[in-house]
């Protein structure tokens, strides 16, 4: 019968790439290895591992996203057995959106630290692309991310919305005069984010109706390559006020944009299944950290809470 220790060595062979370094990651030899997943092929009936071309097979991937997250769901079974003796223990698997990242994930730390010393948070920065399909095959437990997701396995809640502004150097002609017509982006040379993300889908929903039409100087794939660029004075660009960390805001000017509409962040998780404790109380920690007006960036606004669950707003954690 499949067992645990079957699933565990081809998931390891999986992230390793052999079967001798999965041996190695789960402190085992290669013959235990190769002889659980031959034991798993046997069973199932199928080839799990093309031994000469050194990959997963199609089952064998089909085979691997379910027992990833039969891994999960053991972890979040400990982790709430531990949550009912009134401690959050085990791993958190966080993934944000890398402007996010920089200001939330120092913030959040201090604060799992203070509450839940025995949760371990791990923190993997992405864009949404990226993060979506590492949430649903549950390779990260929850996931800050902008906008809405995309099809129905996963879910999201407004955690916060941010000020989309004009940045230029502090010596721009356009500096000191916000709220800025927007007719004045069309000839601007800006960096873009590329055509197709969900920030550039933003920016151009506000901006087509309009009938302005922007000339980029170059679009780039990710949000902290365009604010890096413009911080290294290549070009002005439409930015979310906190990809402006505080030590450049003197440097810079964050111009408003008449009718450019706030980002909007939420926090995603599976559709299927219930959280586990320790991503119960991430959550948790996120809206208090938002919540924190005294500490959270100049441009961020909270989503409203709404009554019914824990933490005020997530489905799945009652």
């Amino acid at each position: 019968m499949m067992d645990l220790r079957q699933l565990n060595a081809l998931v390891a062979v999986a992230d390793h790439g052999t079967f001798s370094a999965a041996a190695d990651a789960l402190s085992t030899v290669q013959s235990n290895v190769s002889a659980h997943v031959a034991h798993l092929e046997r069973e199932l009936g199928v080839v799990l591992v093309d031994r000469g071309a050194g990959r997963l097979t199609e089952e064998g991937e089909a085979v691997v996203a379910r027992a990833r997250r039969v891994q999960g769901e053991i972890e979040a079974l400990v982790a709430d057995l531990s949550a009912l003796r009134d401690e959050v223990a085990g791993t958190a698997r966080l993934g944000l959106i890398g402007t996010t990242a920089r200001w939330l994930v120092p913030r959040l730390l201090s604060t799992v630290a203070q509450r839940h010393p025995r949760l371990h948070l791990e923190a993997v920065e992405g864009n949404t692309t990226l993060l979506e399909p590492l949430l649903v095959a549950g390779r990260l437990d929850l996931a800050v991310l902008q906008g809405t997701v995309a099809g129905s396995d996963l879910v999201l809640t407004p955690l916060f919305t941010e000020d989309l502004v004009l940045v230029v150097p502090a010596d721009h002609p356009l500096a000191d005069q916000g709220p800025l017509d927007p007719a004045l982006l069309a000839g601007l040379g800006l960096l873009l984010p590329v055509k197709g993300t969900a920030f550039r889908n933003e920016i151009d929903a506000a901006l087509e109706p309009l009938g302005i039409t922007l000339s980029p100087r170059a679009e780039l794939d990710g949000v902290r390559l365009i604010a890096s660029l413009t911080f290294e004075g290549l070009g002005p660009a439409i930015l979310p006020a906190t990809a402006v960390p505080g030590y450049l805001r003197e440097q810079f000017s964050l111009v408003q944009v008449k009718g450019m509409p706030r980002r909007r962040i939420g926090v995603a998780l599976p559709r299927r299944g219930r959280p586990s404790a320790p991503a119960r109380a991430v959550i948790s920690l996120l809206d208090e950290v938002v919540a924190d007006t005294s500490s959270i960036p100049e441009g961020l606004h909270a989503a409203p809470r709404l009554e019914g669950s824990s933490s005020g707003r997530h489905p799945g954690q009652g």
